[in-house]
């Protein structure tokens, strides 16, 4: 072969590795883009404060986790319902796409928007789901939903497939919830939905979560479950802050070597008494 032929097969090759390469950087851009537009479009999604309830402190953390060029689709959510009473959800999308963060938003949207025709849990989880069912799209939504009356201390709880809630008292005891549940909101239609009752007394704590903060490759969900329950026993007794503790349970979320979002939203009774 001709040095002349070496040359031009050399600058040939040279030639495709260089097209190859502004390929590869074009599409991993392209890529980088998507995660940034749906991490935005989940911040967007989220509140960005939560309301103000005499007698309890409500606190949130959120961490958006991704596996190489994916993102997740939890949420947290806290509003005030038309009868002064405090509607409280947190939930997780099917899928690590922007379609799932987008589908998070909706259904976030709807929790709030049925909230306001009716906020009895089981039955705004029933309305949701067949709202969902009607849409005709392919993803789902485990999702907690509650009702906290400020003036009781009753917290009412519907579940959607999704991860248990774990409360503490002041006097040292806590545990996890025990919801009956139902499946997750989008599979089947004509659904209904348990509520089951808790009592926040005073100095006690009630955190809801997603499955990112207590399950992953290095913790099972018992595992997770019960270094959150501990966390809360100990803010409880100790009289921490609610923001203490949505603190320390998004930060020990980091011990389960998880590849997804996780969110986190305490309720925790103060002791100031409530007029009615």
């Amino acid at each position: 072969m001709s040095r002349r032929r070496q040359m031009d097969d050399g600058d040939e090759l040279l030639a495709r590795l260089g097209s190859l390469t502004a390929q590869a950087r074009e599409q991993a851009e392209r890529q980088r883009s998507r995660v940034e537009l749906a991490i935005a479009l989940q911040r967007g999604m989220l509140p960005g404060e939560m309301p103000t309830v005499p007698g309890f402190h409500l606190a949130m953390r959120y961490s958006p986790a991704f596996s190489g060029l994916n993102v997740g689709g939890d949420w947290y959510d806290a509003f005030l319902l038309p009868d002064g009473r405090i509607g409280l959800s947190v939930g997780d999308v099917q899928g690590h796409t922007i379609d799932a963060a987008a589908f998070m938003g909706q259904v976030r949207v709807g929790l709030r928007a049925l909230a306001s025709v009716t906020s009895e849990p089981g039955e705004l989880l029933t309305r949701t789901n067949d709202l969902l069912i009607s849409l005709g799209g392919d993803l789902f939504a485990t999702c907690t939903f509650m009702r906290l009356d400020p003036v009781s201390g009753v917290l009412e709880s519907a579940r959607a497939g999704h991860t248990p809630s774990v409360w503490a008292t002041a006097d040292g005891k806590s545990g996890v919830s025990d919801d009956e549940g139902g499946p997750p909101l989008g599979v089947l239609a004509g659904i209904t939905y348990p509520v089951t009752r808790y009592r926040l007394t005073t100095g006690g704590v009630f955190v809801l979560l997603t499955d990112g903060v207590v399950e992953g490759p290095a913790l099972s969900i018992d595992e997770g479950l019960d270094q959150v329950m501990r966390l809360a026993g100990i803010a409880a007794v100790a009289g921490l802050t609610a923001d203490s503790l949505a603190a320390a349970v998004i930060k020990n979320a980091e011990r389960v070597g998880h590849e997804d979002d996780a969110a986190v939203l305490v309720v925790a009774h103060d002791g100031r008494k409530v007029q009615p």
